[in-house]
This record gives structure tokens, sequence and C-alpha cells, in this order.
């Protein structure tokens, strides 16, 4: 079975509550992601028939093996994501745009954005660097692309 967004979402929550608390109930997922209750019942089924938890009705959900392995994964690439979207002088709304984009990301492509990281956070300097970097002549950015809905996240209170 392949994760959906609405799946990582919610797995990523589990992970991320079990490692506060040591354990979790469905009423803790419902208030940490503001969604009713019927909702979550839904999604823990669903994870638990996938093998992601172990769920017994009245009972707290227990991440299995595989669950911990994906929650620690989704949970480390937000975190990631976030770092390296704050790299940028700009970063506007990174909580927004992480959302937008972390779903679509291959775990290969955030072994290479977590090593670009690594780069620019060793010598806050290559940033620096980076900005002064001109881009050629055809580069799209230099239009007015205000219809995008990219747009509103640096241009929206």
């Amino acid at each position: 079975m392949v994760l959906t967004e609405s799946m990582e979402d919610y797995l990523e929550m589990f992970y991320r509550i079990v490692a506060q608390q040591g354990y979790i109930r469905p009423i803790d997922l419902s208030n940490a992601i503001k969604v009713k209750p019927s909702s979550v019942t839904r999604m823990i089924k669903k994870l638990d028939e996938a093998g992601f938890i172990k769920y017994e009705k009245y009972r707290n959900i227990a991440l299995t093996e595989k669950g911990m392995v994906y929650g620690r994964f989704l949970v480390w690439r937000d975190e990631k994501l976030k770092e390296f979207f704050r790299l940028s002088p700009e970063n506007v709304k990174v909580e927004e745009q992480v959302e937008g984009v972390e779903h679509y990301i291959t775990p290969e492509t955030m072994k290479f954005i977590h090593k670009l990281i690594l780069y620019f956070s060793a010598d806050p300097g290559r940033v620096r660097e980076l900005e002064k970097v001109e881009c050629p002549p055809d580069d799209p950015n230099r239009e007015d692309l205000k219809y995008l809905r990219a747009w509103l996240f640096r241009h929206s209170g």
C-alpha cells in the first residue's frame, strides 16, 4: 500500500505524539490535528490494516516497527525541509511551503537536500555567495508571476 498525503500527515503526528508522551489515544490525535474523532477512527483503521500501527478498540494505539521507521522519516523530512527553506533570506511562510511540497519529494531528493543544508550550514558565507550568483536573462523569475499560488506566500500577511 502506498501512503496517501493524509496518511503521511497522520502517521507523522502519531510519531510526534508517541515520541513526546510514550503513547497515543485517538483523542490525542483528534486534538493535535483538529479533526473530528470519526475521521481519526477511519484513518486509524486504514493505518492498522496497512501495518503501520496496532489498534485495539478502547486501548492506546501502538506504532509497529514499520510505523516507527516511516514516522521517523516523515518527521525528519518535515524538519529538514523547514531548515532548508529557512536558509533562504526570504524564508516566508516556511511551514505552509513545506506542507505544499513535502509529499512530492523522494527520499533520495531528501538526502540531497540534507547535504545542501549541511554544506550551507558549515559556512554561512556560502549562502551569501549563492545570493550573488546572477541568473541568466532568460530566467523566468524575472517575470511578474503574481497569478501563481506560490506568489501568495511571498506577498500576503
